[in-house]
């Protein structure tokens, strides 16, 4: 059954571009956007054991909330979800860390977040003083779980990557909103980053976690 959720997610999350493409809008529409991560949500609920695999299926639930409410509602509100799910995934992250950090892996965790912000910074100078901040204040917050992800015991190659391809897909939004690139060209990249970006997280969280309950 668990595995079936996990291909359905796929799948929603998949064919939604075909929705980003056409440029489609509704109710329905908002329902198939929020679809593959609230499935990815309850995927990893289907498989938590304990305390992380709960936070891991939290995190992606204020994720998918977050995709509702952005189109449904409105950005702050959606924003104010995502940074929600941000939250529990940084305590998942630093209940998990990593016991040593090579160099250069810790070079890339602390210097996620001043180059993220200088990034963000960037692309939304030219834009509202509003957007300017909100910006880069979410920026920070998406920055830090991705360098937490990266830190953490969960496999870099899924886990790791994957936050930092969420985190390339908001940089992304801002170059959209701020002018910067024109949003004929981030809309190819915003979703394909950010749903792989979360389906990899999940991937990474709840395969790691299934182990450990296996050798238990």
């Amino acid at each position: 059954m668990a595995r079936a959720i996990w291909w359905a997610a796929l799948v929603a999350g998949a064919s939604y571009f075909i929705a980003v493409l056409g440029r489609w809008d509704g109710d329905a529409v908002h329902i198939w956007k929020t679809s593959g991560v609230a499935l990815l949500a309850l995927w990893a609920a289907a498989n938590a054991r304990g305390t992380d695999g709960r936070l891991i299926a939290a995190a992606l639930g204020f994720g998918a909330l977050g995709d509702w409410l952005l189109d449904a509602v409105g950005m702050l509100q959606g924003a104010a979800a995502f940074a929600t799910g941000h939250l529990i995934a940084i305590a998942l992250y630093l209940r998990n860390r990593r016991p040593s950090l090579s160099g250069s892996q810790k070079l890339l965790v602390f210097g996620t977040v001043p180059l993220a912000l200088a990034i963000a910074w960037g692309l939304t100078r030219a834009a509202e003083p509003m957007l300017m901040g909100a910006a880069i204040a979410y920026t920070g917050g998406v920055a830090v779980m991705a360098a937490t992800a990266w830190a953490s015991r969960f496999p870099r190659y899924r886990t790791g990557i994957g936050a930092m391809l969420f985190l390339a897909s908001d940089l992304f939004i801002f170059a959209g909103e701020g002018g910067t690139l024109a949003k004929s060209v981030t809309m190819w990249l915003v979703w394909p980053l950010y749903f792989g970006g979360q389906a990899l997280i999940a991937w990474g969280v709840v395969s790691t976690l299934a182990r450990a309950d296996a050798r238990a």
